[in-house]
């Protein structure tokens, strides 16, 4: 860290994110940073699904970014129709994966594109210029890495586990196939190598399922390990419960209490601070690691908004420390 300097200047902020929740603090970075932000977003998640190459994370963060989405789902774009879905029901069709009619138009643009050789860096690059999104949006990887949930029914791809199941079975286990030969893209290492670069920012993501499966991703793992910028996670537990989604039962599940502790415990080796929130305040003392307590709850794009100065202002005051120390 002791190269770090002040968040006031030009460097970068590089954010981890995965889908509905991490997006939110990506949206209020990106209003507060602009094109000093760059987001690696979470591609496991990725998947074919009746001929269309889905990425779910990845289009959650350009429509939020975007200020397309679907704000009380919190996935998909808003104003959204169905008549696809419901025609394909009618004919028998699988109907467990919810594709809206706006979307689909994401979804075909990307298979033509991935078919014709494209790289999906380049693809996302592409739709987050047409959104007007000041940000840029990088795929953890142009290399397969799916996400597989290990169960007592055997092995789920993450998305038959998330959607057609529910989260229902139990978890004993998540690997990433395809990480240990995946690459960082070119973009991703040029973000995480740059000179300037001031900050690593996890968001308030599943960890288990969203964000390690960047981690996995060795050279990404290792950049982030080498980087003289401070590296805060923010965390998605408040009050011994995540906000949404299954990060709280599958937790229980791995034998892993719900607190920012065990978050900490989780990226330890790997972060300067963590950000938690006030209804946690009892685990502000953590061992080897600065925290920083606030609200951390997103409800609208005010929360967002100063969630992202706070969490930048703590990066802030970790860089004083360093330098002041060394």
């Amino acid at each position: 860290m002791s190269g770090a300097s002040s968040l006031s200047g030009e460097g970068r902020v590089v954010a981890l994110c995965g889908g509905v929740g991490g997006a939110k603090l990506a949206a209020g970075l990106t209003r507060v940073l602009g094109e000093r932000l760059v987001v690696v977003v979470n591609t496991a998640d990725d998947f074919e699904h009746l001929g269309f190459a889905i990425s779910p994370d990845i289009d959650t963060v350009l429509y939020t970014l975007g200020r397309r989405a679907d704000k009380e789902r919190g996935w998909g774009r808003a104003d959204e129709s169905w008549r696809f879905l419901s025609a394909l029901g009618e004919l028998g069709g699988e109907t467990w994966f919810q594709l809206g009619d706006l979307d689909l138009g994401l979804h075909v643009l990307r298979t033509q594109a991935l078919r014709a050789g494209r790289t999906l860096t380049a693809i996302v690059g592409e739709v987050a210029r047409r959104f007007d999104i000041r940000s840029t949006i990088l795929p953890m990887s142009d290399d397969a890495i799916r996400t597989i949930v290990e169960t007592p029914e055997g092995d789920l791809a993450f998305q038959r586990y998330f959607v057609e199941r529910r989260c229902a079975p139990e978890v004993l286990g998540i690997r990433f196939d395809g990480a240990s030969d995946a690459r960082a893209s070119a973009q991703v290492r040029e973000a995480l190598e740059a000179p300037g670069l001031q900050a690593i920012m996890i968001c308030p993501s599943n960890p288990y399922l969203s964000i390690d499966p960047i981690l996995a991703t060795p050279d990404i793992h290792k950049l982030i390990e080498a980087a003289q910028a401070p590296v805060v996670a923010v965390s998605p537990i408040i009050g011994g419960a995540a906000v949404k989604g299954p990060t709280t039962k599958i937790m229980r599940e791995l034998g892993a209490p719900a607190t920012s502790q065990t978050i900490a415990q989780h990226y330890r080796g790997l972060i300067d601070g963590l950000v938690i929130d006030e209804a946690d305040a009892a685990e502000r003392d953590l061992p080897e690691i600065a925290v920083k307590v606030t609200r951390t709850l997103m409800q609208n794009d005010a929360d967002r908004d100063r969630l992202a100065v706070e969490a930048l202002a703590f990066v802030d005051e970790l860089s004083h420390k360093a330098r002041v120390s060394s």
